[in-house]
């Protein structure tokens, strides 16, 4: 597996730096700086304290938690958030409780989200006239599904 060296500064001497839990993870943990309380249908943006500098050519994928997730029902609002590589302020993460009836306390430290880095493609983009067939077409949200009800197939 090859890496790629992540500048990473924080905004208090106590704050983690991101790191992977096992072997082959892709996502690095990040965690909370300050402690939130979020009711039922709640959000909060949570400071991580983590600054960065990525190499050009990579950006940083916010990711929420499986296990967050699973067991309280918090999901990132805009998952996958995207780190460019210019950015250099405080990465925070737009947190969500969908719980309807839980309230949900997220701890200063608390692993909150994975932060994922990845090589990206600068894209051209060319103006054409009509675009070449393909398989699919024009097909959109669940055209490669069942159909939805009261479609005819």
């Amino acid at each position: 597996m090859t890496s790629v060296d992540v500048l990473v500064s924080t905004t208090d001497a106590d704050v983690p730096l991101p790191a992977y839990s096992h072997p082959g993870d892709a996502g690095a943990d990040i965690t909370a700086r300050v402690e939130v309380t979020l009711a039922p249908g709640e959000r909060a943006t949570v400071p991580t304290g983590l600054r960065i500098a990525l190499p050009a050519g990579y950006a940083a994928f916010v990711h929420p938690r499986s296990g967050l997730a699973a067991r309280h029902g918090v999901t990132i609002v805009n998952a996958p958030g995207t780190v460019d590589a210019g950015y250099r302020g405080e990465i925070a993460v737009t947190v969500l409780n969908t719980d309807p009836r839980e309230t949900v306390v997220l701890r200063r430290g608390d692993r909150i989200a994975q932060l994922v880095i990845q090589r990206v493609e600068h894209a051209a983009f060319v103006a054409v006239q009509e675009l070449p067939g393909s398989h699919r077409g024009e097909g959109g949200f669940g055209s490669t599904g069942a159909a939805a009800p009261g479609a005819t197939p």
